[in-house]
């Protein structure tokens, strides 16, 4: 998928000429600020990330106790009832 970024042009020449030091495509570069920004938020970058993060908070949540929660439609029926 191809979109279009606008940048002025003393940065896009500073992006150039650190794409040229470290040998790599204006593209990798690219990949690699919107993987940082991503992660930095917590936005799962592809499905491995997703799947660790799962893992991650189901183990958060049986260490607090947390169990399994039950709905509000589930806990008012319970009352009702005598």
């Amino acid at each position: 998928m191809r979109k279009l970024i606008a940048f002025d042009d003393d940065s896009f020449d500073k992006l150039k000429q650190l794409a040229r030091d470290r040998m790599a495509t204006f593209q990798e570069l690219a990949d690699e600020a919107f993987a940082d920004l991503l992660r930095k938020h917590g936005i799962p970058i592809d499905l491995k990330d997703a799947l660790r993060k799962s893992v991650r908070l189901a183990a958060d949540t049986a260490e607090k106790g947390g169990g399994r929660k039950t709905s509000l439609k589930d806990r008012t029926s319970r009352k009702a009832k005598p």
